[in-house]
């Protein structure tokens, strides 16, 4: 389809997992992903693929493990409590290096919360989220478009490093629409699934686990991970600036908080104020050294999140102290305007020995 298409999010990633090739899709309905298995439930079918509602998260998250243990491209979807439900799968897929795709509209929490967009779920994506020493990669869209972009994107990443893909977007980014475009782009080149059960035939027997009980095994198949978790962070990041050159302020927000903060930033740089934004779109592998950078040379560095504060660590953490860093930020549900962004913006500026 190369003609635009008004789409919601979440069945415009759907579509677009399809065209990049997805296999077999289960999942379990939560507010406010639904429309993603509902459209699944119809095109998969249409496509002569694999759709399954399955009975819990859990049956989910594992499914997609013996799928993809045979090749395919397999994906779930959910939103937050769903996905703390899969993390012990995820764990498992990141110790049996295996390539999938989890999809998690954020809700607000912690608990149950609310079916309001949030971006409460940062630690867990970026920091693996169950047990053991694993990462994850995490791609955060601020719109359809790109939410239609990442899609094929993270099922490369994924079979290129045998690892989980986490694509963030929120209860807004998949309930808005916009018009998007799906296009077959050239893509990466991949390595050949010669690990995968296949059946029998004149190969060599492959093993996909994650359970190693002979001494040093665990030990030295951690070690490997972590060597590929460097070439990750070596060769992956992505991130977006805008109207930084001249900045004394620097805003860092990612995902839908960015579209906020982008308008805020264009209204104070008509009021004169010399501000620009930083938009991480890999949360792991984070922007580190680009923002390391870009502390050299500007005043203040503003996070602004869906939250209580979470990204804001990793901010810091770039920053090595080098320039203060504020932070704004609305959680459980709550959306900031461009203008209370705005007048954070004018309080920094007004006031910057008052920044903590």
């Amino acid at each position: 389809m190369s003609e635009k298409i008004l789409m919601c999010g979440n069945e415009a990633l759907a579509e677009a997992a399809i065209v990049a090739g997805l296999d077999a899709y289960f999942g379990y309905p939560i507010t406010p992903q639904n429309e993603i298995p509902e459209y699944m439930s119809k095109r998969m079918p249409e496509e002569g693929r694999v759709f399954l509602q399955c009975e819990s998260e859990l049956a989910a998250i594992n499914m997609v493990y013996g799928a993809s243990a045979t090749g395919k491209r397999a994906m779930t979807t959910s939103s937050s409590p769903g996905v703390s439900l899969m993390q012990e799968g995820i764990s498992y897929l990141a110790g049996a290096e295996l390539p999938s795709v989890i999809v998690n509209v954020m809700r607000g929490g912690p608990g149950l919360g609310n079916i309001a967009p949030s971006q409460g779920d940062y630690f867990q994506a970026t920091r693996g989220g169950g047990h053991g020493d694993y990462r994850t990669i995490v791609l955060a869209p601020s719109g359809v478009q790109e939410l239609v972009d990442c899609m094929p994107l993270a099922f490369d990443l994924a079979d290129q490093y045998r690892t989980p893909v986490l694509v963030l977007a929120d209860g807004i980014l998949g309930q808005m629409m916009e018009p998007v475009v799906f296009n077959k782009k050239p893509r990466r080149k991949l390595p050949p699934k010669d690990w995968a059960l296949t059946g029998a035939d004149n190969r060599k027997q492959n093993i996909v686990r994650s359970l190693w009980l002979k001494e040093g095994v665990v030990e030295q198949h951690n070690y490997d991970l972590q060597a590929k978790y460097k070439e990750i962070e070596k060769n992956e990041i992505l991130c977006e600036q805008y109207e930084v050159d001249d900045a004394e302020i620097v805003v860092i927000a990612y995902g839908i908080a960015a579209r906020i903060v982008r308008g805020a930033v264009n209204k104070a740089r008509q009021e004169g104020i010399k501000v620009g934004w930083i938009r991480p779109i890999t949360l792991w592998p984070f922007p580190t050294e680009q923002i390391s950078k870009a502390a050299e040379n500007f005043k203040i560095f503003l996070t602004v999140e869906l939250s209580c504060g979470q990204m804001v660590e990793d901010v810091k953490l770039a920053v090595a102290g080098k320039v203060p860093v504020p932070f704004y930020g609305r959680p459980g549900g709550g959306v900031p305007t461009v203008e209370q962004v705005l007048e954070k913006i004018r309080q920094l500026t007004l006031r910057p020995e008052n920044v903590v």
